[in-house]
């Protein structure tokens, strides 16, 4: 199979042959003060992400395992249709829905981080794991969390011993490291799609990668222990941000990204996309495009005009928190984007 492009390489691969979207420099050089005004505003702060109550700190000995345990069942919170009930646990919704319910089912006393559990866990357990606040209301996607679980499971528990901490142990503080050995070990972190483009005056397909769900476990990990200990990777940039269904909306909120006129036509009439198709990918990487120039022009700003702020304190994994942290504050204002659907594991 073709070497794929790793997921930086990937946007700029798409972006370059975009034929359904546009992307606008001005605006990400706008976005750029925004995300200065945030940072010293503290929206984006390393430490936003163990100040979370969901949210495990370094000093919990099961954090390691939470983590990779969250960032497996990590996709697809919505539900098609539109009078589809919200899948809810403790008045949260989507990623902190699955958070509360997993801190829930530990309470309970099951052992849920522990692979040897999950490896054999049955659909009926893990769907009275995820129950909903609302009765009759299910999480989606069960059956394909069952086998994502089975699947991971079972590799911890063959090369890690049953322990991911292990698996992060092994890559040495690489960030690129780790990404490429969860996508190897663990299939269902696999997010990749062939991009055909041309070449040279000729068509060809190359593999593009997104890795939202390996990514953000790497970006996780890091937050948590704040880029030290098990946290620490030195080469962290080499991550980008998480290519899902809602940043987008953002990026196109603040005119970073423009559809084209047939795909806002498919996105306004609520068509689902298929996994790998043209439009997804092109929504996707370019996303990853426009945070990647983000990331260096503020830290271009922030060098000429900021001098008492490092460069260092903004990344790929910050800018996503922001980005994502804002369309959940501003729900109600970006509703008039419409945002890609498709059903996935892989986000």
């Amino acid at each position: 199979m073709a070497p794929q492009l790793l997921p930086a390489a990937s946007g700029e691969l798409i972006v370059k042959n975009a034929r359904y979207l546009t992307v606008h420099e001005e605006a990400i050089e706008k976005l750029a003060d925004r995300v200065i005004r945030g940072i010293k505003e503290k929206e984006i702060n390393i430490e936003n992400f163990s100040q979370h109550e969901h949210h495990p700190t370094a000093k919990d000995a099961h954090a390691p395992n939470w983590i990779f345990l969250i960032d497996t069942l990590n996709f697809c919170f919505w539900t098609p249709g539109s009078d589809a009930t919200k899948w809810k646990v403790d008045g949260q919704t989507g990623y902190f829905a699955l958070c509360a319910a997993i801190n829930r089912a530990m309470r309970e006393g099951i052992d849920i981080t522990n692979p040897a559990y999950y490896a054999k866990i049955t659909h009926e357990q893990l769907e009275s794991i995820l129950r909903s606040d609302t009765e009759g209301t299910k999480a989606p996607l069960l059956e394909e969390r069952v086998q994502c679980l089975h699947e991971v499971g079972r590799v911890l528990l063959d090369r890690y011993e049953g322990r991911f901490e292990n698996c992060v142990r092994a890559c040495e503080g690489s960030a690129v490291k780790l990404l490429q050995r969860v996508v190897d070990d663990f299939p269902c972190f696999r997010d990749e799609a062939f991009l055909k483009h041309e070449a040279d005056d000729a068509t060809i397909e190359t593999r593009v990668s997104f890795y939202k769900r390996a990514q953000i476990l790497v970006g996780d990990l890091w937050s948590c222990y704040r880029g030290e200990g098990l946290g620490r990777f030195e080469d962290i940039d080499a991550i980008t941000m998480f290519a899902d269904y809602r940043v987008p909306q953002v990026l196109v909120h603040f005119g970073t990204l423009a559809y084209g006129d047939e795909l806002m036509a498919v996105l306004k009439e609520d068509k689902l996309l298929a996994n790998g198709c043209r439009e997804e990918m092109e929504i996707r990487g370019a996303s990853i495009y426009v945070v990647e120039r983000l990331k260096v022009l503020v830290r271009a700003k922030l060098l000429t005009d900021h001098t008492d702020i490092k460069p260092s304190c903004v990344n790929a994994i910050l800018l996503d928190h922001f980005l994502w942290d804002y369309r959940r504050k501003h729900a109600a204002e970006l509703e008039y984007i419409p945002f890609h659907k498709t059903i996935s594991v892989y986000y």
